[in-house]
């Protein structure tokens, strides 16, 4: 799954937490979540946890492709 930067950056920002305090709540490795938004791709249970993390839904922080 890919990540939108943006909308992980806002999450973040109203959830008011750092990286460190998602890699935290989410169990997830730091590095492992460094990685993820570096390259913007993530596996389904990885955008998962850091979604329940920031409190919000999976796709608030996913890119969705628009339809016609």
């Amino acid at each position: 799954m890919k990540i939108n930067f943006q909308r992980y950056e806002l999450a973040r920002a109203r959830a008011c937490m750092t990286s460190s305090d998602i890699a935290r709540d989410s169990g997830i490795n730091r590095n492992t979540l460094n990685t993820c938004l570096r390259r913007g791709n993530c596996n389904a249970a990885t955008v998962g946890k850091i979604a329940r993390a920031l409190g919000v839904d999976v796709l608030d922080i996913i890119e969705q492709e628009e339809k016609p």
